[in-house]
């Protein structure tokens, strides 16, 4: 009885296959458009994809070419191919602003340049793409099902987009460049005021402060160990059980303690 099942099931397989090449060869468009939808309806992607590719251009305009661009979307972005999903998704909603599919195809193009956004550490262009992209889906429909995906989106997105310019910032104070690490910290909290790296921030910026200012040369180090302790002060005033609290507080005892010896 194996041995039947197992023969029976390499016959479909083989006929399954040789139906494929059929298609793929085949002059007809309407057999090659049978063969995607069932391909693409049995989840094989990939392979739908090919025969889409042939017949695509031939039925731009007819009736059948809703169905078939949304398959073809659908199977570009089953298959990870984010650049391609994006653009046909676009192209879709470009096209059929009348289709029940719409908003389902405006956030998956939408989604799709998320998809291609890198590690913070990488170069944002395809982020900040896909912050536009996600925005514009959510302005136009902000009733719709998938807006509170989107929203959730945008949210991981900007806190990427902020961990790498955090990250710029607090790389001046690593290299020691604590004029360049104050500048670019303020910047970063002044842009960002409601960015979950926020405590991070001004902690660097007060350990730069404290930095410089313990290095400095006699003329300059009393105006910046004030600069530093308002600097300390804010962290403190931020959150006053800052992960930061014991080292702030050692740092802080030492500008008064240099502070004095400008009062003798």
């Amino acid at each position: 009885m194996k041995k039947l099942l197992s023969l029976l099931l390499l016959v479909a397989v083989f006929s399954s296959c040789n139906e494929y090449q059929k298609a793929l060869k085949s002059e007809d468009v309407a057999v090659k458009f049978d063969m995607a939808t069932k391909l693409y309806e049995a989840g094989k992607y990939s392979k739908a994809i090919r025969v889409f590719e042939q017949i695509a251009p031939a039925y731009r305009g007819k009736p059948q070419a809703e169905k078939l661009f949304y398959m073809f979307s659908q199977s570009y972005y089953k298959t990870k191919q984010y650049t391609l999903s994006g653009y046909q998704f676009e192209s879709f909603v470009s096209s059929y602003p009348k289709s029940e599919k719409l908003q389902e195809a405006a956030y998956l193009g939408a989604k799709s340049y998320s998809m291609l956004s890198p590690v913070f550490s990488l170069d944002q262009t395809d982020t900040n793409k896909a912050l536009d992209k996600l925005q514009s889906f959510i302005d136009t429909y902000p009733n719709s099902d998938y807006a509170a995906e989107a929203n959730s989106a945008v949210k991981v997105l900007s806190e990427k987009i902020e961990k790498k310019v955090y990250e710029n910032a607090k790389g001046y104070n690593t290299i020691s460049d604590f004029k360049s690490a104050i500048v670019a910290l303020d910047n970063f909290v002044a842009d960002y005021p409601g960015t979950p790296f926020k405590e991070d921030a001004l902690y660097y910026k007060f350990d730069s402060a404290y930095q410089l200012a313990i290095n400095s040369v006699p003329a300059k180090m009393q105006d910046r160990l004030i600069v530093a302790k308002t600097a300390q002060l804010n962290l403190m005033k931020f959150n006053a059980e800052t992960k930061y609290k014991k080292v702030a507080t050692e740092m802080l005892a030492r500008i008064e303690k240099d502070l004095q010896k400008f009062t003798k």
